[in-house]
């Protein structure tokens, strides 16, 4: 099928040259007539082609009827990206298109010298592909010019909202020109994104090629159910069993990434880590490396979801279950990309169950459950590709004759092959023995009584190395416990926490499944270390200090109760007391007036003590213009002069007196301090 006569000579060149010989449904649906110089909302599935779509659009304005593009003082496209990788990722797909036109791509992203940055937009450069952050300061340091702007794109808009990008988008579209072109792509449409639309697009046109029931034709879903501290050893297996030329492991956390990063490499893998944690030249080199087929596995968080494109990649699994629906879609979209097939496999710790297959009904994606491949199984896949290998079929060739010849000599076919079964097993690791999940839990009804002090007869003791003294407590021991070795309450015994060590009782097999867990080293969580114990210990006793001894109280006699005295009321007292009343009540006009004038605090004070009281002292007077400093005091004269205050540091003895030097020049000039 040849390619529409509506794209530009120059791009369809590089279309033909990268082999392309028919465009893809978005790439298709963003070149129909009359969208060509509209604003777009363009929704289509990870690994539909995107990139080259906008760059497909955009060519238009770009080259206005030239057949090359001249150096561009300012830039005339700019497109924004969440992430690093996916910005790099854009701009390589740009340049391959755009190389016969004679265009420059220049990237602006974070973890990048911004020096050579300014340098190579100094230069001129037709398109810029930046994240939302590093686009904003070269904005405000005036590096990036926005006057010649003819088009913005957001790629993945829906994402840049989500990271909470919103402020630094609305500050770049508000430096952008008014009469620019405005495309948004996004997987999903949320109300944050339909606001931004509203506010800087005009009349924009949506397109959407997103097909619920194909979008994940490609792909193969697969879900095994393994405890969760035999995640590990899942991934090891899956590894071993599909043999991918290329695999992507997804962790949640950096610490997840470099425990399972070393943990395979010691397996013999060459395996390389992609997480926020590394600079954007250690992302890159992991990621070629990924590419020229030097490393074989990928251990990365969810910064690698997006806008990474391996076109090898056979194998996704998700060590850690994705947070939602999108996770899940863009996880997996990094295989299975541009009609290639690929496998998509989610480990699933069985108290999350529910959860995957809540993640799965939502992304409406069906799933084959399972197990995770046992050693047999992947003895098994071996075998089978042992037998389909090529090189059996392949005759051979002068330069091996001579070989051929004598090994048919020296040995029999079932030698020759048994060593060539062993060749082709001796540069693979043995997979490892996985334990089988728990027994699905049981209903409330057909819950077993509960456990008995007999099932731990033959209990065995563990110590931990946190106490009292650590706040160690049964509420966070027990599920630390049984969420690292998948363990249920009805495994654990007693605990006694001791000040400095805690003594836990395990039944003989949830003990033999933790110390499994923990491995060797012992390590349970961070400081604290599990060692097993021979008997039971004692119980925990505190010491406390001896109880005082107190003296005999002496006998007493009973106390006889006390009469009470009968109150004697005045005769005529509740007849010449006024009524009560509910609200106050004013003064009575016939009460006696008080004698002489009412009495201070000093004159009360003095009169219980039969002591006079104190002389009034002289009201202090406003300083006034030509008055004196003070008013007379009346125990003594007024003194001479005002007292001088002294400084904070006191009264120098030599003050006033100069600490130069008295010796006279040596140059014979005057001394121009003193005009000498």
């Amino acid at each position: 099928m040849p390619l529409p006569e509506n794209i530009v000579p120059a791009l369809a060149q590089a279309l033909s040259k990268r082999g392309y010989d028919a465009l893809t449904p978005v790439q298709e649906a963003v070149l129909a007539p009359g969208l060509q110089a509209t604003d777009l909302i363009v929704s289509a599935q990870t690994g539909s082609g995107k990139t080259v779509a906008f760059g497909l659009t955009l060519a238009a304005a770009l080259l206005d009827g030239q057949d090359k593009l001249g150096r561009a003082p300012a830039p005339l496209a700019l497109v924004i990206a969440p992430t690093r990788e996916l910005a790099l990722q854009v701009k390589r797909e740009l340049e391959w298109l755009y190389e016969p036109a004679g265009g420059r791509v220049v990237s602006c992203v974070g973890g990048m010298d911004a020096r050579d940055e300014r340098r190579a937009l100094e230069s001129g450069a037709h398109i810029v592909v930046g994240t939302p952050g590093r686009l904003v300061d070269h904005i405000r340091r005036g590096a990036l010019v926005m006057g010649d702007l003819k088009a913005v794109v957001l790629d993945e808009a829906d994402e840049m909202l989500n990271l909470g990008f919103r402020e630094e988008l609305e500050h770049i579209l508000d430096a952008s020109p008014v009469e620019r072109r405005t495309l948004m792509f996004s997987a999903t449409m949320p109300k944050t994104m339909e606001a931004l639309a509203r506010k800087y697009q005009r009349d924009a046109q949506r397109v959407n090629t997103v097909n619920k029931e194909s979008q994940h034709i490609d792909i193969e879903y697969r879900a095994v159910v393994a405890a969760r501290h035999e995640v590990e050893n899942a991934v090891f297996n899956l590894l071993r069993y599909h043999d991918a030329t290329n695999a992507l492991v997804f962790c949640a956390t950096r610490a997840a990434v470099t425990r399972l990063t070393s943990r395979l490499t010691n397996r013999g893998y060459n395996v390389v880590a992609l997480s926020g944690e590394l600079s954007q030249a250690e992302r890159t080199h992991a990621l070629q490396a990924l590419r020229d087929h030097r490393a074989q596995v990928c251990v990365a968080t969810d910064v690698a979801a997006r806008g990474i494109d391996l076109p090898d990649l056979e194998l996704v699994i998700h060590a850690d279950l994705p947070k939602n629906v999108e996770g899940l879609v863009h996880r997996s979209g990094r295989t299975g990309r541009a009609g290639r097939k690929g496998v998509s496999v989610l480990i699933v710790p069985h108290p999350a169950r529910r959860q995957a297959e809540r993640l799965l009904r939502d992304a409406k994606i069906e799933a084959r459950w399972g197990e995770p491949p046992s050693p047999e199984d992947v003895k098994k896949r071996d075998d089978k590709r042992l037998l389909a290998d090529p090189l059996l079929k392949e005759p051979a060739v002068e330069a091996e004759e001579n070989i051929v010849k004598a090994l048919i000599e020296r040995n029999t076919p079932e030698q020759i092959a048994a060593a060539f079964v062993r060749l082709y097993r001796k540069g693979k690791a043995a997979p490892e023995e996985i334990a089988p999940p728990p027994p699905e839990a049981a209903s409330r009804q057909d819950r077993p009584e509960r456990k008995n002090r007999d099932d731990f007869a033959d209990g065995v003791w563990v110590s931990l190395s946190v106490g009292r003294s650590q706040a160690a407590e049964p509420r966070w021991l027990i599920p630390m416990i049984c969420r690292i070795a998948d363990l249920t309450k009805r495994d654990l015994g007693a605990i006694r926490i001791h000040d400095h060590e805690t003594h836990v009782e395990f039944s003989p097999q949830g003990a033999a499944r933790f110390f499994s867990a923990i491995g060797p080293t012992g390590m349970v969580e961070k400081n604290i270390v599990a060692t097993r114990i021979d008997g039971a210990p004692s119980a925990p006793q505190r010491d406390r200090a001896p109880r005082a001894e107190r003296a005999p109280r002496p006998d007493r006699a009973p106390r006889e109760p006390e009469e009470r005295r009968p109150q004697i009321r005045q005769e005529g007292f509740a007849e010449d007391r006024p009524p009560r009343t509910t609200g106050w009540s004013p003064l009575r006009e016939d009460a006696p007036a008080p004698e002489g004038k009412p009495e201070n605090r000093a004159e009360r004070r003095a009169k219980a003590f039969n002591r006079p009281a104190p002389a009034p002292k002289e009201r202090m007077v406003p300083k006034e213009r030509g008055s004196r400093e003070y008013a007379p005091r009346a125990d003594g004269p007024r003194p001479k002069a005002p007292f001088k205050p002294r400084t904070k540091a006191g009264g120098k003895p030599a003050a006033g007196k100069s600490f130069a030097s008295k010796r006279p020049p040596m140059d014979g000039k005057p001394d121009r301090k003193k005009g000498k």
